[in-house]
């Protein structure tokens, strides 16, 4: 009997990240408000589905999804000044699209979290997955770099 892939219960907590932040932007909702919806209506699998039915996303960590929308929100005025930095000058934070907005807020916060996240490249490359996951063009490659400067500034002892 061949072996199902196992469940990235990691991956799905940062494309739940991504997803509570992009609504929180748009609907104005605070951190806590948005992570009780998904908590409620979108982490989880339904009793007698497959698991991805209505926009839910079943095999989230729950704590890793609450801190990661917490520090992202917390800290928003900080990871947007050093995403700012990061970013081309023509290419300035509020011109980049919302959804890739969430992807480097959420990666940056988990960044920051230096003793609670795993190695700077693995969450440079999960944010870029994820960013792939949402766009065909140039943008997961801006994700990867804009990450990539912000983890050698950040914990620079790593590379």
């Amino acid at each position: 009997m061949a072996r199902m892939p196992r469940p990235r219960s990691r991956t799905a907590s940062r494309v739940a990240a991504v997803l509570a932040l992009f609504q929180s932007q748009q609907a104005g909702d605070s951190a806590e408000t948005v992570i009780d919806q998904f908590i409620r209506h979108r982490l989880g699998e339904l009793p007698g589905t497959g698991g991805f039915e209505d926009g839910r996303i079943p095999d989230a960590e729950v704590p890793l999804f609450q801190r990661v929308v917490r520090a992202a929100v917390l800290q928003q005025s900080e990871i947007d000044a050093q995403l700012a930095e990061m970013l081309p000058p023509e290419w300035p934070l509020a011109r980049i699209d919302p959804v890739l907005r969430a992807v480097l807020r959420a990666g940056a916060a988990e960044l920051r979290m230096q003793n609670e996240a795993p190695p700077a490249r693995v969450v440079i490359n999960e944010y870029m997955d994820i960013a792939r996951g949402f766009f065909t063009g140039a943008e997961p490659n801006l994700a990867n770099a804009v990450l990539d400067r912000l983890a050698h500034s950040l914990r620079a002892g790593e590379f």
